[in-house]
This record gives C-alpha cells, sequence and structure tokens, in this order.
C-alpha cells in the first residue's frame, strides 16, 4: 500500500499485487464490525475516516482537529476491547467523532451541534456506547475506576474498563485525584494518555513540561540522529537492522524518559508509543486486555492533533473548533457578514487592556482559555501579569485570592459553567475573607451548539447564595467597562457575567465608577407595567415593550445590573404604582434574580397587591442549538414576555371584576 496526500488529507491507495479488500466505511455500523479486519484494512479505513471528518467540518464545522488525531486510537480501542460491554470513558468528548462515527451514528453526525441533532459531546442518553457524559475536562479517570470498582462489586470480572484522556486534562487536579486513589488498588483500569502537547491552547505547568520531555530532550534527539546517520551508511540496511533501530529508539525513550510520576502513584507505566501506528497500539491494547488481577495501567500515547490534514497539523489551536470552509484552500466557505458590533468577549479584551494601563496591580487569570476569555492581548502586552493555571479552576480561584491577599487586584476570567468547578473556593477562600478577587464570567446564559454542559445558567443563583458577593451583568458595552472599573474600586469579591453574542453597540465613551447596587430605568414609561431585566434581556424587554406599546400598554424599563446588591429604593418606589411587575434573567429560575425580587418584596413589605412574573430558564437541563432557537425554546423571546405581561394584566382585571 502507498499513502498519498488528496485534497490535503492522507489517503490509502491499494498497490499492484495487494490483495487485501477494501472495506467501505459505509460497512461499519457497530464497533464489531472493525473485529474480522486486518491491520491494513484498519490503515485504510482510517484514511476514510479522516476524509469524512474532512467533509463534516468544511460543510458543518465543529470541533475538528482533537478527532483527527484520535483516528487509529479509536480504531485500536475498538477493535480490540468490547464495546460497549468493555466500558470506554472518554474526556470531554472534543476527541470523540470518531466515536460516534463507529457507534452507529455515521448518518446523524451531520446534525452534530445543531439544534435537534446530535451532541457535541459524549451523552448517555444518546448510545449505549457514550457510557459517561461529560464537557468538562479532567473527570474520565475518576468515572472508569467507578464504573471499574462498580463491576468487581457486582462480580462481573470479565468486563473490562477504560478511560481516554487529553494530556491538557492532566493539568486538572480532579484526574490526579482519581490517579491516587486507583492507584492504591489491584483492579484492572486502562487509562490512555493521549499526549498531543495540547487541550485548546498549548499546555501549561509542570505535568506538561514533564510529558513534552520526551520529545525535546537533547540527549534524545542526538541519540536518535546518530542511529540513524549510522544505519544510512550501512550497505543493504534490510528489514532486521530497521526493527532493530526502533526497538533501541523506544528503549532510549524509556530510559530517559520514563514513568516515574505514574508509577509512582500505583500504575503500571507503558510507552510512550505512537498512536498513529497499528501495529504498535492493538498488541499493547491486546496485552492489557488479557491482564488479571494486576493493577491498574497507563499507557501513554503520542498524538499529533489535526493528524492527516496539513493545515490542522500546522496550526491546531486555529483548527480545534472551524465553520465550514473550502477543504482545499482551509478558507471560510462564504465570507462572514461584518459583525455590527463586537462580542462580548472582543470588548473585554479592549476593557483589560486599558484597566491595566491604569491599574497597575490589575493581573489576570485563565484556565487554559486565554484566546476563549479575549486574554490573548493582555498576555502578550503583560506577560509578567498573566498566568494560566490549566484546566484547574479551583487553584485558580485560591491562587488569585494569594494574589489579593498581598494588595493585586487579581481577575479571574473563567467560563461560567467551568467556574462551577471552583464554587467552594469561591465561598471559602474569597468571600469568607472578603477579598477582593474580580470574577469575570464569559458565556453567561444559554451558549449555543455546546449545550447544557457549557450553558452557563447557573452563575447568577450560585453567586447571589454567598454572603458579600457583588453580583452583576452589563446590558451594553459601556456598562462593561464601568462595571469592571467599579470592581476595580470595590474592596470586596466581585462577580460580572457577560453572554456569547455580540453587544448591542460599541462602546461610546470613558468607563465610570457606578454606586453599587444601583439600577438605572432605559425607558420611563407608565408604571403599571414594569419590566426589570439582567443584562442581555434589557433589549429583549425593551422590544416586548414595544409590542406592548402598539396596543396601547405603557410600560418602565429597568436596567437591573446589579442582581446584589438589588436597589431597594427604585423596587419599593416602582411596586408601590406597578399592577405587574416582570423579571427577566437568562439564568435558572431557582435562586435566581426573580427570586432575589421576590424575596425583597416579602421581605420589606413592598408592593401590596403586585402581582409578580418571574421570567427565567425552566427546571431542566437545556439542549443545544443556536441561542435564538434556544431563547425561543425557554420563551425568553420578547413576543413570549408581552404574552406573558397580558396573561398577568387579564388575570388582574378578572380578580378585580370577581
Amino acid at each position: 500500500m502507498e499513502h498519498i496526500y488528496e485534497n490535503g488529507i492522507r489517503v490509502t491507495r491499494e498497490t499492484a499485487g495487494d490483495e487485501v479488500r477494501r472495506v467501505r466505511l459505509e460497512e461499519i455500523d457497530d464497533p464489531a464490525d472493525l473485529r474480522d479486519l486486518s491491520v491494513e484494512q484498519l490503515e485504510d479505513l482510517a484514511g476514510q475516516i479522516r476524509d469524512f471528518l474532512v467533509d463534516l467540518a468544511a460543510t458543518r464545522g465543529g470541533h475538528f482537529a482533537s478527532s483527527l488525531g484520535t483516528v487509529e486510537l479509536t480504531l485500536a480501542v475498538h477493535y480490540v476491547y468490547r464495546t460497549p460491554e468493555d466500558r470506554v470513558v472518554w474526556d470531554v468528548g472534543h476527541q470523540a467523532y470518531v466515536h460516534k462515527l463507529l457507534t452507529g451514528r455515521r448518518d446523524r453526525l451531520h446534525t452534530i451541534r445543531q439544534y435537534g441533532g446530535l451532541s457535541g459531546f459524549l451523552k448517555r442518553s444518546e448510545s449505549p456506547y457514550d457510557v459517561f457524559g461529560a464537557g468538562h475536562a479532567s473527570t474520565a479517570p475518576s468515572a472508569a475506576f467507578g464504573f471499574c470498582t462498580a463491576h468487581e462489586l457486582l462480580g462481573d470480572d470479565e468486563r473490562k474498563t477504560v478511560a481516554i484522556i487529553g494530556d491538557g486534562a492532566m493539568t486538572g487536579g480532579l484526574a490526579f485525584e482519581a490517579l491516587n486513589n486507583a492507584g492504591s488498588t489491584q483492579r484492572d483500569f486502562l487509562v490512555i494518555l493521549n499526549d498531543n502537547a495540547m487541550s485548546i491552547s498549548p499546555n501549561v505547568g509542570a505535568v506538561a513540561h514533564y510529558l513534552t520531555t520526551l520529545t525535546t530532550h537533547p540527549y534524545y534527539r542526538r541519540m536518535k540522529s546518530d542511529i540513524y546517520h549510522v544505519l544510512e551508511k550501512l550497505p543493504r540496511v534490510g528489514e532486521s537492522m530497521t526493527e532493530f533501530a526502533r526497538r533501541l529508539e523506544r528503549g532510549v525513550k524509556g530510559a530517559l524518559v520514563p514513568g516515574a510520576l505514574f508509577q509512582a502513584l500505583g500504575f503500571h507505566y507503558l510507552g510512550p508509543i505512537d498512536g498513529h501506528d497499528l501495529d504498535e497500539l492493538i498488541p499493547v491494547l491486546q496485552k492489557i486486555r488479557a491482564r488479571r488481577g494486576e493493577g491498574p495501567v497507563l499507557l501513554h500515547v503520542l498524538t499529533h492533533k489535526g493528524k492527516g490534514y496539513d493545515l490542522a497539523e500546522k496550526d491546531p489551536l486555529k483548527w480545534h473548533g472551524v465553520k465550514p470552509f473550502d477543504r482545499e484552500t482551509g478558507r471560510a466557505r462564504a465570507a462572514a457578514k461584518p459583525a455590527a458590533a463586537p462580542s462580548w468577549t472582543e470588548v473585554f479584551s479592549d476593557v483589560m487592556l486599558e484597566a491595566a494601563e491604569r491599574h497597575d496591580r490589575l493581573v489576570a487569570i485563565t484556565a487554559a482559555m486565554a484566546p476563549g476569555t479575549g486574554l490573548s492581548r493582555f498576555k502578550e502586552r503583560f506577560p509578567e501579569r498573566f498566568f494560566d493555571v490549566g484546566i484547574a479552576e479551583g487553584h485558580g480561584v485560591t491562587f488569585a485570592c494569594g494574589l489579593a491577599a498581598e494588595g493585586l487586584r487579581p481577575v479571574c476570567a473563567i467560563y461560567s459553567t467551568f467556574l462551577q468547578r471552583a464554587f467552594d473556593m469561591l465561598i471559602h477562600d474569597c468571600a469568607l475573607q472578603k477579598l477582593p478577587v474580580i470574577f469575570a464570567m464569559d458565556r453567561g446564559g444559554l451558549v449555543g451548539a455546546d449545550g447544557p454542559t457549557h450553558h452557563g445558567t447557573f452563575d447568577l443563583a450560585y453567586m447571589r447564595m454567598i454572603p458579600g458577593m457583588v453580583v452583576a451583568a452589563p446590558r451594553d458595552a459601556d456598562e462593561l467597562a464601568d462595571l469592571l472599573e467599579t470592581a476595580l474600586h470595590h474592596d470586596g469579591p466581585f462577580a460580572l457575567r457577560y453572554p456569547r453574542d455580540q453587544v448591542p453597540a460599541p462602546r461610546s465613551r470613558a468607563p465610570r465608577v457606578l454606586e453599587i447596587g444601583r439600577w438605572e430605568i432605559v425607558r420611563d414609561g407608565p408604571r403599571r407595567v414594569v419590566l426589570l431585566a439582567v443584562g442581555a434581556m434589557v433589549g429583549v424587554a425593551e422590544q416586548a415593550a414595544d409590542l406592548l406599546a402598539g396596543e396601547g400598554i405603557g410600560a418602565t424599563v429597568v436596567n437591573a445590573r446589579f442582581v446584589k446588591p438589588l436597589d431597594l429604593t427604585m423596587l419599593g418606589d416602582l411596586a408601590r404604582e406597578a399592577d405587574v411587575i416582570v423579571t427577566l434573567e437568562e439564568g435558572v429560575r431557582c435562586g435566581g434574580f426573580g427570586s432575589a425580587v421576590q424575596e425583597a418584596l416579602l421581605d420589606h413589605d413592598l408592593g401590596h397587591g403586585v402581582r409578580l412574573v418571574v421570567r427565567a430558564l425552566p427546571d431542566r437541563f437545556v439542549e443545544h442549538g443556536s441561542r435564538e432557537q434556544l431563547l425561543a425554546d425557554v420563551g425568553l423571546t420578547a413576543a413570549d414576555t408581552a404574552d406573558a405581561i397580558r396573561r398577568a394584566l387579564a388575570g388582574n382585571r378578572d380578580q378585580r371584576e370577581a
């Protein structure tokens, strides 16, 4: 067989004399279909899979480079292990598109990350092969060890368990908690460390350095070069000498970079091995699966993110997640329409740079998401004031608390959904000690195609319950700058959340310090109907007021930019005149802004006879889709809000008539 590139991807072609029957990808409906194939057929199938993935990403977009890097690894695991009876637990799911492809979802993969379609992550309700769902990193070893332990307790000794985790996720402490626990047992449990030197961005920290030592060690590189230099000079180098060279190279790797860290944790360490070499992967996995009662194993596999598509190999960060593109050139299929305004993340990026110029004690912290949180430019401009802690949000928060305790002003820029992982640190390390840490929570609310694992729907509720925490949400770009400046002048913890979307309009002025707890009337109309809106919902409230105005129903719209503390003075004034007060928030109803207003009305005896209508997310996990589709799905559009107000007014009229 020969390997060539077509349209930027490596494909396999049969050469004269080959008698291997080509198995087409369309014939694979189940992993069991793989197990009678030869290695040559699997290699050819790997080329077809890459071709399929490139076509899929080019037409639909999605997570791309990670899955290209795990083609052979996924084939080998499903070839050796008897899934789904054997349990294979994937960490996150960015790397699991091939897994979905091989487990009966090929014909639906074009719906991935679309409303009503397949999830971009693993999902138990989607397939029996998705034994554990996850959208947050570092969970696979813990879950898989739970599966393994359950098998032992249930007397199911023949069932095997595999966790597949990326080296980026190994920067998260949860992974090491699991390894520490599992290593103290003799349970048969395999952890495959898929090492491509990246999570989304290049990895940081001592663990990443430890793993990359393998390919950067000068003695290893020099010895490898010397070996092949000598072999080139030998006449008629036969296959035996080539095999000798390969064995010698593997021995050098093992001698220079032993898995001492993992062995110390109680694991049998194997590797590193080439994660794209099925001739090497399959026999190793077969031997591991045959083990009985010899304890857990960590198999270190080296892969290349973006493997097989040359543009993704050269720039895996850019090609981690993509929009539709031309597969030959890599260019976007259609030029995107210029945005009327920048994204909230872009505004935050600008605001942070400006604030850092004014405040020399401001520092920025992120958890492996510098580009996603808009801090890449901050990192370039102020490298000594930028800290990436890896996928370790809890550590990041407590680290920020230490900085704050010594007089610095840390800004933790972490996605809302990921900050949930640091909940104890928010309470115990930050708020209890009244430390001035600013939490910039990007992706607050419904985030779109990433779905329920990534929606930032709980932040208003979980931040509001923490004593001493100021909780705020801007309605526009200017107010985002105002609130960050306000937070920098506040001597205590401050949470600032904003959505994944474009701002309503670009910035128009310099930032100013706001009075904490003071709301703003943005539409001063009749007080019979009052809409109290948080953040991005202010625009929805104004649209709803416009709809009602066309019917002769006037309304007042309030920018309730502070969820905690509430503006009790304004709330009391409005409640005395209003028939209906409507709260709007893009967060969970339980414990959110609407709950806060209800508590205030009762606790402070405000608004006798006023009807309160709470508009928030329902008590369920919201699926994936575009933000517009999801807002319609949960009833948070302007039309839905206007309907709710009409019903409330009709209910009040019926009560009076009764």
